[in-house]
């Protein structure tokens, strides 16, 4: 019976699956690469289990459940694609001399951390803070707690660089130990890309001090991810794949068709990318949902699957015949017949738009007997400030994302035929390389002390510049940096509650890196 399916490895692997602004200097932007985990990884758990992993670090992350006048510029970064569309990582520079690392990107969360020393996974690369001229140690102990284990050490800041963008004195967390396998080789940490407030260290985010220096053509960054987990020929070898494009500081006309249609950030919002989600369908029926407080989702790429409030979930189920809930330890999950091939389609804020998950992210793991496990779970979040609904990547495969600081917002665009071409595309997994910057900043000199995302992003006046784009790639293919980039129109598992002696809690570090432990225990 499906509905029994269990094992050791569920918390673990649920944990893990929701985790997943000086002068600057005249020069050439370059590309970094993001890798998605391997897909044999990815099949060592299945089933609820699976489902379970990812459900469990959605619930970490968020700290609910059961777990409680200068130059612009823009830059391009190579995304992988890891296990099927398990996690997205890119590559960043830091210390000097500069040294590549390969990180996950998770707009859920705002701290970046790295490997260190013992305690991690063979054939991590581990950043050696007595390499680095520039390093400072802080003597401030930095500790992440993870549903399936959690990254001690200390505080630190050194030269970051990402795109083509340099920050001096990013503060960042030293992880001397990593517990529960946390992280799996070739990613050394992860970079949150969300608001200050939710830092647990307490310093603003690489792409917030960017964005606060006004050196990006404009205060934004988009996402294109590519779909893997529909190619069988995917969940063998190393199950890295052309992942997609993340470009700072402008938007890629080349990955989208039509206007984005960018929905502001609601009042208050506690540092999360927030959109209020006021549609859910599946074809052309409608499941009814209070459009309140509670429809607020955090846009996440950090986290895999899509989380709600229950009455909500069970009402988009209720509008797929046969579909029954998972019991146990594998309540809030939910069970569908594979063939029934559903269209939901998810609709934000005062937007007409409808946007369609595809029938292939919908589904995310067979069950046999023709019945397979949904991406929408339950999740409960009262009590707490994290908003009702999580919206991952089984959503944002479907469109192109753009993150936007000023006015505070997300928008969302239909993908081109370019961007649907790199799905299932046998392209090769782009290679970590240290380019040229193009402009150089110190994150001490616009720190803000805390801003969130419904905090003021005046960019100075001047004259719109060009963008950097990160693509992401697959490893049958060569990478290639992508075309028609362009300045943006005028117009976030497994995370985890996380602790420094600054006395701050906060939600930190994506649900990619939960979802590596789960793969591994």
């Amino acid at each position: 019976m499906v509905r029994l399916i269990l094992t050791s490895t569920l918390i673990c692997l649920l944990a893990t699956a929701l985790d997943a602004y000086g002068a600057p200097r005249a020069s050439r932007g370059r590309s970094i690469n993001l890798v998605r985990k391997s897909a044999s990884q990815r099949r060592a758990l299945t089933g609820f289990d699976r489902a379970k992993a990812h459900k469990l670090a959605a619930e970490v992350k968020y700290g609910v459940g059961s777990a409680r006048n200068q130059r612009r510029a823009n830059g391009v970064d190579l995304l992988v694609n890891q296990g099927a569309d398990q996690d997205y990582y890119g590559t960043i520079a830091v210390g000097t001399p500069p040294v590549t690392f390969n990180v996950i990107l998770d707009s859920g969360s705002s701290d970046l951390w790295l490997a260190t020393g013992q305690g991690s996974e063979d054939g991590i690369s581990l950043f050696d803070p007595t390499s680095s001229s520039t390093n400072t140690v802080l003597n401030e102990p930095f500790q992440v707690q993870y549903g399936s284990g959690e990254v001690r050490g200390e505080l630190a800041s050194d030269t970051v660089q990402m795109a083509g963008f340099e920050v001096s004195d990013q503060v960042f967390g030293l992880v001397e130990q990593v517990e529960g396998s946390l992280i799996t080789p070739p990613v050394s940490g992860l970079m949150g890309m969300a608001f200050q407030t939710l830092s647990s260290s307490g310093a603003p985010p690489l792409w917030q001090t960017l964005a606060e220096s006004g050196v990006l053509d404009s205060p934004l960054m988009s996402f294109q991810l590519t779909r893997f987990n529909n190619d069988s020929d995917a969940f063998g070898g190393s199950g890295l794949e052309q992942g997609g494009t993340f470009t700072l500081g402008a938007v890629d006309s080349s990955l989208f068709t039509g206007d984005i249609d960018y929905q502001d950030i609601p009042a208050n919002a506690p540092g999360y990318w927030i959109q209020e989600l006021v549609g859910l369908s599946v074809g052309s029926n409608a499941a009814s949902f209070p459009n309140t407080s509670s429809s607020f989702a955090a846009i996440d790429t950090g986290t895999t699957l899509i989380g709600g409030p229950s009455d909500a979930v069970a009402a988009l189920y209720g509008e797929i015949p046969g579909s029954f809930p998972g019991s146990g330890e594998n309540e809030g999950l939910w069970v569908y017949p594979c063939d029934s091939n559903p269209v939901v389609s998810l609709q934000f804020g005062s937007s007409s738009n409808n946007w369609p998950i595809s029938p292939d992210d919908f589904e995310f793991e067979p069950l046999g007997n023709g019945s397979c496990i949904g991406a929408f779970f339950e999740i409960d979040t009262s009590g707490t400030s994290a908003p009702s609904w999580i919206v991952g990547d089984t959503f944002l495969k479907n469109v192109y994302t753009v993150f936007r600081a000023s006015p505070p917002s997300v928008g969302f665009a239909q993908l081109s035929s370019s961007a649907l071409s790199m799905n299932g595309a046998n392209s090769a997994v782009p290679s970590a390389t240290i380019g040229s910057v193009v402009a150089a900043v110190t994150a001490s000199a616009v720190s803000n002390g805390g801003a969130g995302a419904t905090d003021s992003f005046i960019p100075p006046n001047g004259p719109v510049g060009a963008s950097t784009t990160i693509g992401f790639s697959s490893i049958n293919g060569a990478p290639s940096t992508t075309s028609g980039v362009s300045s943006s129109p005028g117009s976030k598992g497994n995370g985890a509650m996380s602790t420094s002696a600054r006395g701050l809690s906060a939600i930190s570090i994506s649900f990619a890196v939960g979802m590596m432990c789960a793969y591994l225990l």
